[in-house]
């Protein structure tokens, strides 16, 4: 049987949705990928340096960020690389969520931890300036953070504001991960509806089922020709 994607279904609350659009998926390759892409997800949310699936569409949309909010001034095309790298996964799961693909949409929380996660070494460096950085501008390469923590005069924070990202995207680990599990654990034991239709039996008055009637009609066609023969 085909997966549950009625529209209708909007109707109904959001738990049976998710409930009803599980039934008739399978749950052993989602709960897979989910589990490799928290592996991978570790390393970033620990230490510096570390990729993930997501990191180069996450440094893509970071560049490009400073490209689009040019327009806003110096400070807005600063902050838009970070701005940008952090609407693409919300993008994306809104995306999913529209599209009523719920395990897209625990990814979605991946994708936008990932991105926290790349975003909050950027901030921890603001002071000591170490990390390599990345300009398509003539005039070299400014570092994000260090400007704009120094501009709101919040730079002796970086290393706070740093952590509070990574707790942030700890938070969405967890989250799709109680989401990924109710989800697999409603696809391994929801079953489709079968379309048997059980045979009729006889009604509370004791009236014949339709196997009975036929038997009797033969036996009065029969009778009928023994008559006639007689």
């Amino acid at each position: 049987m085909p997966p549950v994607t009625d529209p209708a279904l909007d109707d109904l609350p959001i738990i049976e949705r998710m409930r009803r659009w599980c039934i008739g998926r399978w749950w052993w390759w989602r709960l897979g990928l989910f589990l490799l892409l928290v592996q991978q997800l570790r390393g970033p949310l620990a230490e510096q340096g570390e990729s993930t699936v997501f990191s180069g569409v996450i440094f893509g949309a970071h560049e490009f960020g400073h490209l689009f909010f040019a327009f806003g001034g110096e400070w807005l095309s600063v902050a838009g690389g970070s701005l940008m790298q952090l609407l693409v996964p919300v993008g994306a799961t809104a995306l999913v969520w529209r599209a009523r693909d719920w395990f897209g949409v625990a990814v979605g929380g991946l994708f936008l931890a990932a991105s926290l996660a790349d975003l909050s070494w950027y901030v921890a460096d603001a002071r000591t300036e170490m990390l390599d950085l990345v300009s398509f501008s003539p005039d070299g390469a400014i570092h994000d953070w260090n400007y704009l923590l120094g501009e709101a005069g919040l730079l002796p924070s970086d290393l706070r504001i740093a952590r509070h990202l990574r707790d942030v995207a700890w938070l969405l680990v967890f989250a799709s991960g109680l989401l990924t599990a109710r989800l697999c654990l409603w696809m391994a034991l929801e079953r489709p509806p079968t379309d048997a239709t059980p045979p009729a039996a006889p009604d509370a008055a004791g009236s014949p089922g339709p196997d009975r009637n036929r038997d009797s009609t033969r036996h009065r066609g029969a009778e009928g020709r023994d008559g006639a023969l007689s």
